[in-house]
């Protein structure tokens, strides 16, 4: 009797001091999305491979190339005693030293070639800003996608054929001395690369950007205008200033586009879970003091 007394005390001083944890607040971020979905316009088959023939042939007679500075390795302290000794009776190291005089400079072959071309991303996406591209092509291996995506509003706005090219960074990236190559642009004062953006331009399809649909009627619109401010100039000299004004108005309200035919698009509204998984980072591992 005592036994089963004592076992009841337990299990309640147990299921009273048990404290309840309280579930933690999932936050969500909740934010405006783009209701469009932009996607590359891959180039497969022989155009491809064209496309890559022509940047292959062009750099080989070029022969831009990026030269790295060799990395020198750590030598032991007995490796350092047993070559003084070698300098003390023959003279193996001036020859190496001879060797690496004659090795090419680090950096760029030609500087003048390399300003032409826009290498990279961050590169590409400040060029295209700034309206300096006559063509880009972007390789397929880029992930995720979205480093890329950002790139097809931006050449559509600038009206610069851009396109991606499977293997791209495997088949340039080797032959300019650089591991890879996800975006490649060719700029505009480009003498060097003219018959290749040529060549490349008619192989590279247009791109898809829902709002550029309407450009062509806008800028017809603006073309008209154009050529009537041109002929209207000795008309509004001779006219008083209230004219001026009213003609000054009618113009400005015919400059401006027709958007009759545009379609509203609704926002999306996307909601975001930071680390949805719960996967916690492992703890950095402490360096151990060398003992001297």
């Amino acid at each position: 009797g005592d036994k089963t007394q004592k076992n009841l005390r337990m299990s309640v001083i147990q299921q009273g001091t048990a404290t309840l944890r309280k579930a933690k607040k999932i936050t969500v971020k909740t934010c405006l999305d783009n209701p469009f979905v932009f996607q590359w316009k891959t180039i497969d088959g022989e155009d491809m491979h064209f496309i890559l023939q022509t940047l292959e042939e062009r750099i080989k007679h070029i022969g831009l190339k990026k030269i790295e500075s060799p990395r020198k390795k750590k030598r032991s302290l007995a490796k350092k005693q047993m070559e003084r000794k070698c300098d003390a009776n023959t003279n193996k190291v001036p020859k190496e030293e001879e060797t690496e005089s004659h090795q090419q400079k680090p950096g760029w072959t030609d500087l003048s070639i390399r300003r032409q071309l826009a290498i990279g991303i961050n590169e590409v996406t400040k060029a295209l800003e700034r309206n300096e591209l006559l063509l880009l092509l972007v390789c397929k291996s880029a992930k995720p996608a979205m480093i890329t995506s950002h790139l097809i509003e931006l050449s559509a706005s600038r009206a610069t054929p851009a396109g991606q090219v499977p293997w791209l960074s495997e088949t340039v990236a080797p032959l300019l001395g650089l591991t890879s190559i996800l975006a490649l642009g060719f700029k505009k004062q480009s003498n060097k690369f003219t018959e290749t953006i040529e060549a490349i331009i008619p192989k590279i399809p247009a791109l898809e950007v829902p709002w550029f649909q309407y450009r062509t009627v806008e800028s017809v619109a603006y073309a008209d205008t154009d050529s009537s401010e041109n002929e209207e100039p000795d008309e509004l000299a001779e006219a008083p200033g209230d004219e001026l004004i009213s003609q000054k108005r009618k113009r400005t309200a015919s400059t401006q586009p027709d958007l009759s035919n545009v379609i509203l698009q609704p926002l999306k509204i996307k909601k975001l879970v930071p680390n949805p998984n719960k996967i916690k980072k492992p703890p950095r591992k402490k360096k151990k003091a060398f003992s001297a």
